[in-house]
């Protein structure tokens, strides 16, 4: 027997391999196997099985099965080919992100050994240890003061040898020696289980029924569940989840940022126990390796995670929900494959026959025009639950408040300073967002207008003052020395501009020296630990002040929190890019959500720049339907998405008039046009130059007037960059495929 084995590399082409006898009974397809390719040993996935091979080379044997159990199903394997055609990637690589080649179903937890006195021991052994081996009798004191079991490495500070001091305890009848399986702590990212008592409204028992309803005919149903903030969408996801577990059928639940996953985690343990695993990046390799087993043995039934938790091995998918659907961070943009989540949710679930839930108070776009177009059944939940009030909305002009002050650039209205003094004194929480993390985004001379910039990306280095270092946000590059002098004309004036979470932070330290204030952002949160311990000091009043990104702007409910401020509301509002004022809008709407969710009534305080813009205007209002319509008009007439299909050629390289050269001749051989497709480019992207590489770009825009489900566009694309590599010849540089991109930045 032989099979054909792709490889997670960029070359859509399988490879060769004999099956050992031996393994011939656990050989299918989809299986990942271990075997020689070139000069190294690496895994691979089986995408064929035949009896006989055209090869008359040499064959090599595959070398072992990855998995001792079966993990990919049907659909899975479906799923892995859909992305394969869509995203142009090889099944190799589509296979590394639906199965990490660093998890295995074979993986064991470590062991310990573990020691603890013996209960019946004779005092002359005791004596002749003390005399003959003092070094064993200090330990021996340890252990026997203990309660419990003590890890032999946690003496080790008390001797270099201490396993052979505890064998030789145990040889005097002392103590036991045992080895224990050391389990990774898996409740650490997690709420205490937080328990509710839910009595549904009719909104809500509307949507609990349709969903239901739909899960028992065991066929694919997308919803759109369009709920208000506050309106109890999570309470609709578990009694969800609870009939998809009655049918004895699993479920995923998407999030899109680490920073929901605490607090949702907690209210689905109190529901369904141990049953639920977590799954993100904050997760250490051993979590991560344990968790994963676990769930290709079928012992946790629930998923909740990130966007790669679309492709948790589970069996027998009835629901996925996708959380505030509308957020990029469901976009993988690097590596291959470039998917978004939502839309494989969307696949996974045709092909599982499952249902799966968008959700959100501000929908995407695209999935708006959906449901308006009836592809999506529409779900609304137009009321917050529990008789919670909308919160009162007030907008600040800047300018004005700056000409009123006679001050310049102030960061703190005094409307929104008034507003956080009341609050405190009423012992309620404040919620701060200001969107771009650091103290100071700019660094410029005064004299000459230099600005400091990364030497690897074409962006200003923001000052982080707390690390003292200039630091870019897009490559990573830092520098330790702050700039006294300007390296362009020697000039000391040198004016540190912008504001940044960390500016904020001390300005509030300043101004309410009694309040408490923590900041939650990419520099406070680098650990799960981190990022829980803050979430939980808020939830349970420790912190008067949580200021934060917009990792704080969506999905977390604390009944608290009555004033919410946003600081600048006009960040990322005039990047040129089609999506900058949707963003905003749906930042705004969010955050202003967080505020007065229970029964005291809850203020917002919107600080801009520009009250006139109807992004600004309408967020203020939080008037969706009428922001919505105005967008979508916007996009119709310039055609964008929902109203076409795009995708972008992103042609990457460390030389600029390579890359440049390159980027016009793939234009000059481009074949196959087609009415209704528009070509824009080649230009260099908006961010030109990104971790010491240049970056030029063409667009394809194919309008769904004249290509209704995209396969023209699709055709377009494979016909120009299948054989990319031989094609253009591109040398040192790449060419990166991008179907349906969020951003042409």
């Amino acid at each position: 027997m032989f099979v054909d084995v792709a490889f997670p590399i960029s070359g859509f082409q399988t490879f060769t391999y004999k099956v050992p006898v031996n393994l011939v009974k656990h050989i299918e397809i989809g299986s990942r196997v271990r075997v020689q390719f070139g000069a190294q040993k690496t895994n691979g996935i089986i995408t064929g099985i035949k009896q006989k091979t055209s090869y008359f080379g040499k064959v090599r044997e595959i070398r072992g099965l990855v998995d001792d159990v079966k993990i990919m199903t049907p659909e899975l394997w479906k799923l892995i080919q859909w992305m394969s055609h869509y995203y142009m990637t090889s099944v190799g690589q589509v296979a590394k992100a639906v199965l990490p080649k660093n998890l295995s179903t074979r993986y064991t937890p470590p062991k310990n050994w573990m020691v603890e006195p013996n209960p019946i021991f004779a005092d002359e052994d005791l004596k002749k240890t003390k005399r003959r081996a003092p070094k064993q009798y200090e330990i021996f004191k340890q252990i026997l003061t203990a309660d419990h079991p003590l890890k032999v490495s946690s003496l080790k500070n008390n001797s270099s040898g201490v396993l052979a001091s505890c064998r030789g305890l145990e040889k005097r009848g002392l103590v036991k020696l045992f080895e224990e399986t050391s389990l990774p702590d898996v409740t650490g990212f997690t709420f205490d289980p937080i328990y509710k008592k839910v009595d549904f409204n009719d909104h809500q028992q509307e949507a609990v029924s349709q969903i239901t309803l739909a899960m028992d005919s065991n066929i694919y149903t997308p919803f759109l569940l369009h709920g208000v903030t506050s309106s109890g969408k999570t309470e609709i996801y578990i009694e969800s989840v609870r009939h998809c577990l009655d049918q004895n059928r699993t479920a995923i639940i998407l999030l899109p940022e680490i920073s929901l996953t605490p607090q949702i985690a907690g209210r689905f343990r109190a529901v369904f126990g141990d049953t639920i695993a977590l799954w993100h990046s904050k997760l250490t390799q051993a979590q991560r390796s344990w968790t994963w087993k676990e769930i290709c043995k079928g012992s946790f039934q629930v998923v909740i995670g990130a966007r790669s938790a679309v492709f948790a091995p589970l069996k027998n998918l009835g629901l996925i929900v996708v959380d505030e659907e509308q957020e990029s961070s469901f976009r993988q943009d690097s590596p291959a494959p470039r998917y978004h989540a939502r839309d494989v949710s969307l696949v996974r679930a045709k092909y599982e026959a499952a249902c799966v839930v968008l959700s959100s108070a501000t929908p995407s776009l695209e999935s708006y025009y959906n449901h308006l177009n009836k592809k999506l059944t529409y779900l609304h939940l137009p009321k917050r639950y529990g008789g919670a009030k909308y919160p009162q909305v007030h907008l600040v002009d800047m300018l004005n408040e700056n000409d009123e002050s006679g001050k310049l650039g102030q960061i703190f209205s005094g409307l929104l300073q008034d507003k956080i003094e009341a609050r405190l004194q009423k012992n309620e929480q404040i919620i701060l967002l200001q969107n771009r993390r650091g103290y100071s985004p700019v660094v410029r001379c005064s004299d000459c207008g230099e600005i400091v910039m990364c030497p690897q990306c074409k962006v200003a280095l923001t000052f982080h003052i707390k690390e003292s270092q200039l630091i870019c946000h897009c490559c990573g590059h830092f520098e330790t020395q702050r700039w006294e002098v300007c390296i362009s004309c020697q000039s000391p004036n040198i004016k540190y501009s912008g504001t940044g979470t960390q500016r904020v932070e001390a300005i509030l330290k300043e101004m309410f020296p009694k309040a408490i204030v923590e900041r939650l952002d990419m520099d406070t949160a680098r650990t799960a630990k981190g990022l829980t311990s803050i979430l939980k000091k808020f939830s349970n009043g420790e912190i008067d002040i949580l200021l934060g990104t917009q990792m704080i702007a969506k999905g977390l409910d604390f009944p608290n929190a009555t004033l919410v401020g946003i600081i600048n509301s006009d960040l990322g509002l005039h990047l040129p890019d089609f999506r900058s004022g949707e963003r905003i809008f749906q930042l705004i709407y969010q955050a202003a959500g967080r505020a007065g969710r229970n029964t005291k009534l809850g203020e917002v305080v919107i600080q801009t720049y520009s009250p006139d813009n109807p992004v600004i205007k309408n967020a203020a209002q939080l008037n969706m339907k009428r922001y919505y319509n105005i967008a979508l008009s916007e996009r119709n007439e310039l055609q964008y998405p929902p109203f076409s299909w795009l995708a972008k050629i992103e042609i990457i390289g460390k030389n600029q008039t390579s890359v440049e050269l390159l980027s016009k001749r793939i234009a000059k051989t481009l074949k196959g046009d087609y009415k209704g497709l528009k070509i824009l480019g080649p230009v260099p992207c908006y961010l030109e130059k990104l971790r010491n590489h240049y970056r030029y770009q063409i667009v394809f825009k194919s309008i769904k007037e004249k290509d209704v489900n995209g396969k023209k566009l699709h055709h377009f694309i494979q016909t120009n960059f299948m054989d990319i590599q031989k094609k253009f010849r591109i040398g040192q540089n790449r060419i990166n495929i991008h179907f349906d991109p969020l951003s042409l930045i």
